[in-house]
Parts: structure tokens; sequence; C-alpha cells
């Protein structure tokens, strides 16, 4: 059985730890950027970026200012059991962490009614869920949202698009994002399926580890045409120019209908990202 307070605790701890490290395959991807660096500028931005993330992990301190709000992707195995209301969980787990994380967070929580900022809110934690046919456990990644990349993302809907004009729609979304996302950034996209859906399927695709290749031919050819692309524009780390604007791009798609919404979205460079299972028999395991 998974106990209330086990899930609690786990799902604040993750929005904890996401703030002061930064996922092992984008410390890589920084590396390889860095070293196949052209531009003198955008090699110091980006030793930049990698000494500091090592010091925000070794000191156990916020890696940005800007902690952005706590944001799930839940998948709850079919087989799981556990006690209590699962939402409030991680409401009551936000409210604690609030009260003891070290350094303190800033009030970032927004109505966008009336402009206010607290630590609470309608729907805060925002969480997504799902399930896991025969799984005996809850699934819990936490990807903190913040400002810097947050308002760039975008959502457009197709009458039967050719793959060219989605490329294109893509590439737009990029270049008015300019530098101004935090780069160099991991891309997200969803193409099909309903407007909720693409969107979903967009900010999940940004979660697919780095290095990995998409399964679908046809989707695995545009990464990399649309990433060299992408790279090409010249914005740069911090928009300090360069051969890296962007780390990775990644695209999931999904059936639909004649209308084929298409969804982009970013994570800033550090990509913040963690991920553990609490399973029925108490067991945590982190898995990033």
């Amino acid at each position: 059985m998974i106990q209330y307070e086990t899930l609690k605790r786990l799902s604040a701890d993750l929005y904890d730890w996401s703030l002061k490290k930064i996922p092992e395959d984008t410390k890589q991807r920084l590396a390889e950027a860095r070293d196949g660096e052209t531009g003198e500028n955008a090699k110091k931005v980006l030793e930049f970026m990698i000494r500091s993330s090592q010091l925000a992990e070794d000191h156990d301190r916020f890696l940005c200012s800007d902690a952005g709000v706590p944001v799930y992707s839940v998948k709850i195995g079919s087989q799981a059991r556990f006690e209590g209301h699962i939402k409030s969980a991680f409401a009551e787990g936000f409210d604690e962490l609030v009260d003891r994380i070290d350094p303190p967070l800033l009030k970032f929580v927004q109505n966008p009614l009336t402009n206010e900022r607290s630590f609470k809110g309608k729907d805060m934690p925002i969480v997504s869920w799902d399930v896991i046919d025969g799984a005996d456990y809850i699934d819990i990644t936490c990807s903190p949202k913040a400002l810097g990349s947050g308002r760039w993302a975008s959502l457009e809907i197709f009458v039967y698009p050719e793959l060219a004009d989605i490329e294109e729609y893509i590439l737009k979304t990029a270049i008015k994002a300019g530098s101004q996302h935090c780069p160099p950034v991991m891309i997200g996209v969803g193409i099909g399926g309903s407007f909720d859906h693409a969107a979903k399927m967009a900010k999940m695709a940004t979660l697919r580890p780095m290095g990995t290749t998409n399964e679908e031919p046809i989707l695995a050819d545009m990464e990399t045409r649309l990433l060299k692309a992408i790279n090409k524009l010249g914005f740069g780390p911090m928009g300090q120019g360069g051969d890296t604007t962007a780390l990775g791009i990644h695209i999931d798609y999904s059936a639909g209908h004649g209308f084929t919404p298409v969804a982009v979205c970013f994570n800033c460079w550090i990509n913040r990202r963690t991920r553990a299972r609490i399973y029925n028999s108490g067991k945590i395991e982190r898995i990033e």
C-alpha cells in the first residue's frame, strides 16, 4: 500500500531536487555542444552553464532564481494501491515544501485574473494524469515551468497540412522566440490529435531522454532536419551567437481528424526534470 505521507513527501522532494540539479543527459549534451561550438562567446557561455550547474548541485542551491511553478506528469499503475486522496497529497506536499525549502521560494504562483501572487492557486500544483496497465507503482515526473521558456510555447491548427507546412511553422515559432527562452533549449512538438492532446504531446516530448532516436522514421528525419536548421539561425547560447540554439527537438504525433493541431514548447537550458516511482511495497525508485 502506498502511504499518503510518503507520496506527499516524494512529490515535494521531486520539485525541490529539480531546482538544484539538471538531468544527466542535459549535462552531457551541454558538454558536447561546448566541445563542438565554433563561436568563442558561445563556448564561454556553455562553459559557464556547465560550471554553474555543478556548483548548484554541490552546494544544494537553486540553479536559476526563477523556480517557476510545480508541474507534474503522473502515471498511475492499474495495480497500484494507495491510501487517501492522491490529488491532495500533491497540494499538501507543495504547501509543506514552501515552509521548509532552502533557499526559500518566492511567490511565483499567479492568479491570471487579478495578477495576485502567492503560494496557492486554483489547480496548483499543475498535474496531468495517465494510467499504466498492469503496473504496481505510481510514476511521477516533475518538470517545473518558469517564465523564460513558458511564454514562447505556441499552437496552431492546420487543415490537411503537408509536412513542409508543419516544419515551416516550427521554424517560425523558433525564430519568434529568438534567444528570449534562455537557449540552448529543448524543443517539444506535438502533431495531430485534438487541441489539448497536441499540447500534452509537445510537453511530454521534452521529457524524452536526449540522444534517443524517434521510433517513427518520418519524425526521426524531421527531428534531424529541424535541429540543424534551428541551430543555423545563429541565436546561440543566451543570444551570444553560435552554433547551439537548441540542444534537441523531440516530436510526437497522434491520429486525428481533418484538422491537425501542431503544438511547440520549449525547456530552457536547465531542462529541469526529476522522476521517481513509488511501489505498493513502499519502495521508492529514483529514476532521474
